[in-house]
């Protein structure tokens, strides 16, 4: 790893928001799918929550490609457990919908722990989340639309969160724990080892502050050797 790919990913690891988070539910089109983590990863957010209503849909969870290597997926097969784990986080759950209690998206505290809910393309959200989340929220629209596209507004959303959060100074002050820096630092600046890691079931070994990998002779040994062979090494 260069000087210059460590002091970057740090950089973009001192900005993370661990407490903002969005959580899809059943949106399924790739284009969508897609936008929404390369928005995530814009402004910051670390995490991203999907319910899946087709299992042959399912992301794989933690680093795939493009800005999805920078972004930890968490798959549920149901909204309800979704929603209770991001409120066992102390999130307030925010989502779409035009009813008498929304209120403008810009009206919100999001310094506050946020959990955004996008619904499905062609249906929006379910009854489950419209009865457990915290708030309806509007995107105002003057035009003849009625709805954006989900990954558009969850765009309009998450700027204006990080529009609040920057003036609040919490992209000011890094937030995320060490040990997921420690992860993120190992599979973007060494894929190479991160992937014969995963493939060898070793451990990812520590990282140093010149972003050079710390790992005892043992761990270099058994890099260089099939499993089976550093198996019988064990014994």
């Amino acid at each position: 790893m260069t000087p210059e790919r460590f002091q970057r990913i740090n950089e973009m690891l001192d900005q993370r928001q661990p407490d903002l988070t969005v959580c899809m539910e059943g949106v399924h089109k790739n284009h969508n799918l897609a936008a929404v983590v390369r928005t995530c990863d814009a402004i910051g957010v670390s995490d991203v929550h999907a319910v899946w209503k087709n299992e042959q849909m399912r992301v794989s969870g933690g680093s795939a490609a493009g800005s999805q290597n920078w972004i930890d997926v968490h798959n549920y097969s149901s909204t309800k457990d979704a929603i209770s784990k991001l409120k066992e986080q102390n999130m307030q759950v925010l989502v779409t919908n035009l009813s008498d209690t929304a209120v403008d998206f810009r009206e919100v505290d999001y310094t506050k722990p946020t959990a955004i809910i996008l619904g499905q393309e062609k249906f929006g959200a379910s009854e489950t989340a419209l009865e457990m989340a915290d708030q309806d929220i509007i995107i105002p629209m003057v035009g003849m639309v009625q709805s954006l596209n989900v990954s558009v507004a969850c765009a309009v959303v998450l700027y204006e969160a990080q529009r609040q959060r920057q003036l609040a100074g919490m992209y000011d002050t890094p937030s995320i724990d060490e040990e997921r820096r420690q992860r993120f630092l190992f599979e973007g600046g060494h894929p190479i080892f991160a992937k014969a890691c995963k493939r060898k079931g070793l451990p990812y070994p520590a990282i140093d502050e010149e972003g050079h990998i710390v790992a005892s002779d043992q761990w270099w040994q058994k890099m260089q050797m099939t499993q089976e062979s550093w198996e019988e090494l064990d014994q």
